[in-house]
């Protein structure tokens, strides 16, 4: 893997690049101009607190086609009857932190640190990532939130604090948004996603799907 110079901001050339682990570089920093780089790239920051930040381009990759998506016969009615409501960027900090303190099977800790949480707001500010809450009696008790690259958007985690709020936000926010974006990056495979559609391909067809979406015009 790469080892990233913090006065330069450049990534080895993932398609080109194939390590097994899928950990392209490590290094670097969190900048705003760095990270939503590494995200055109097709890159992401995926690392323990404390360790230096690793980037990945697994192969292959997790996405979700929004035409594909799945819709159980109990979420069409968890939807139908109204139980949630779903907003857009307005508390994107909340659902980090919501998403940093949600316990998780296999995985004690939390690779959302402080400095992570920090960075990813930046872009939400400058307009490169949002999130969608899900709302149940005006209490927050689900949502998500991501990246956009031109017409993909790049999921990085989601959180339910009640049953079925997470699956009735990703569901709203795919059939919201099926016209806007191409492909929804998942980055790596989860039960959870895969209930809804979510499938694997090959990191070539991701990287392809990318460079087209980042062309001008």
């Amino acid at each position: 893997m790469m080892i990233l110079d913090p006065a330069e901001i450049s990534f080895p050339d993932p398609k080109h690049y194939h390590p097994d682990s899928g950990i392209i570089a490590v290094g670097g920093d969190l900048s705003p101009e760095r990270l939503y780089f590494a995200y055109q790239l097709g890159l992401f920051p995926w690392y323990n607190p404390g360790e230096e930040i690793l980037w990945w381009c697994p192969d292959p990759r997790f996405v979700l086609f929004p035409q594909k998506i799945k819709i159980s016969k109990s979420m069409k009615k968890v939807l139908r009857d109204g139980i949630f409501t779903f907003t857009e960027n307005t508390c994107f900090r909340k659902v980090m932190e919501a998403c940093r303190d949600a316990k998780r099977k296999d995985q004690p800790d939390t690779w959302i640190s402080s400095p992570l949480i920090e960075a990813f707001v930046a872009l939400h500010e400058n307009g490169l990532a949002s999130s969608l809450e899900v709302w149940q009696n005006n209490i927050l008790v689900g949502g998500f939130y991501g990246v956009h690259v031109g017409k993909i958007f790049c999921g990085e985690s989601m959180f339910s604090a009640v049953s079925n709020a997470s699956k009735a936000g990703f569901i709203h926010f795919v059939e919201k948004y099926q016209d806007a974006f191409n492909l929804i990056d998942c980055q790596i495979h989860s039960d959870h996603l895969e209930s809804l559609g979510a499938e694997m391909i090959p990191k070539k067809e991701y990287l392809s799907m990318l460079k087209i979406t980042n062309e001008p015009g």
